[in-house]
């Protein structure tokens, strides 16, 4: 006969036993996901460094970003943190790790803490990381992140990142994780002799990536791509403001000269796409072509805009297309188009809208589409491809037109 204690005893046992089967289910469930996506986001878009690799399967996303946004921890964008900041999307992260090439002995000197997510993907492959984050609020949060996931050699400090940190100098290596109009002074001060740096540097919403290293005191520069950050703060900086009306996008014909081989200026996060040189295009010889043979697999080009609800209503889309066998992908929204995605002032997202499904085989067609912008949005990012589909498309001439808010505006 089991007396009454003895029962008490039982059931704490087997609650405490059904407690940690549900813990290490989520934790399953969670690795499952976080193996898929460096699976297929970044392995399957070119990352080879095996170390870094690691540490993106290891590192849990998912702690590092807000309850109400961990759902979308494992997709490869970028997600609002709160503060008017963002956690970089993971393929980001580990392709700018990977250029950084951190060694095991090396000191490494972050701005822009932001969430903790890249410190911690750092802190599994150097000696020491030393992050500053302006915003006191996610320097707090991301300590308190930090030390309960074990990354002791992550060193956090609030303060400001154009000032760099001194008191550790020189580092062996610098990544800035928000963008500067140009790399301060006191960052390429405390740069080790022969170490490398990692940047966004741009005005607005037109960034680009830079390796810099160290050699004789001055830095060699090597533009790495197009990119999108957000403003770094402090300093002299300046946060871009959004446009008003009048065309938006840059390069929207593919004719500018590029820096990046068969990526086009102005557009970021280019993948399984080339400028293709053509005289067939419908306008100018030039226009941007994206193939897919994986289902599912992330295939676009995209550029970010500034858009301000209160004085736009309406965003006109002017574009030209052509397919080649394209086909649906395996979910809903795997379909070749052109989204438009609006963010509010703290870098949420507040909707979406676009122009399109196209399928099957069409030569060059004119598309067009009038999208309404919500009143609460400061920023939008233009997307063009396939994502996910599979097939052949080109784009060409991609316009993008604010129209000035009236005093009765159109329904949200």
């Amino acid at each position: 006969m089991v007396n009454h204690s003895a029962r008490l005893v039982l059931a704490a046992t087997a609650a405490l036993a059904t407690q940690t089967v549900l813990g290490q289910a989520f934790d399953d469930a969670w690795r499952q996901r976080r193996q898929k996506m460096v699976d297929e986001e970044v392995v399957a878009s070119g990352v080879r460094n095996a170390r870094v690799i690691e540490a993106m399967r290891a590192v849990p996303r998912h702690e590092f970003v807000t309850p109400d946004q961990r759902q979308y921890a494992y997709f490869d964008m970028c997600l609002p943190i709160g503060e008017r900041q963002t956690i970089s999307p993971p393929f980001m992260v580990a392709s700018m790790t990977e250029r950084l090439d951190p060694q095991p002995t090396d000191k490494v000197l972050e701005i822009g803490t932001g969430s903790g997510y890249q410190a911690a993907v750092l802190s599994r492959l150097v000696k020491d990381v030393y992050t500053i984050e302006i915003v006191e609020p996610l320097a707090r949060r991301a300590a308190v992140t930090l030390r309960r996931l074990g990354c002791y050699n992550v060193h956090t400090r609030t303060g400001d990142g154009y000032a760099g940190w001194g008191q550790y100098a020189p580092f062996d290596k610098i990544i800035v994780t928000c963008s500067p109009e140009d790399v301060p002074r006191a960052l390429i001060d405390q740069l080790k002799e022969g170490g490398r740096m990692i940047v966004p540097v741009g005005k607005g919403y037109q960034q680009t990536l830079y390796l810099f290293q160290k050699r004789e005191g001055r830095l060699v520069t090597e533009a790495l791509e197009p990119t999108m950050f957000v403003p770094m703060t402090g300093g002299a900086a300046s946060a871009p403001s959004p446009a008003a009306v009048g065309r938006l996008l840059v390069n929207g014909d593919f004719e500018q000269p590029s820096r990046f081989a068969d990526q086009p200026e102005a557009w970021y996060y280019v993948r399984q796409a080339k400028v293709d040189e053509t005289s067939k295009a419908p306008s100018g010889q030039k226009c941007l072509t994206i193939k897919n043979a994986i289902p599912g697999r992330h295939s676009q080009a995209l550029q970010a805009i500034g858009v301000d609800g209160r004085k736009v209503s309406r965003l006109d889309i002017d574009l030209w297309v052509r397919t080649a066998d394209v086909k649906a992908g395996p979910t809903d929204d795997n379909q070749a188009m052109l989204l438009v995605s609006f963010f509010d002032e703290q870098r949420a997202p507040i909707g979406q809208a676009g122009v399109g499904y196209w399928s099957g085989s069409m030569t060059w067609t004119r598309q067009q589409g009038k999208l309404n912008v919500p009143r609460s949005a400061r920023m939008a990012v233009v997307a063009i491809g396939l994502f996910g589909a599979t097939g052949e498309i080109s784009f060409d001439d991609v316009r993008s037109t604010a129209v000035a808010a009236t005093e009765t505006p159109l329904k949200r």
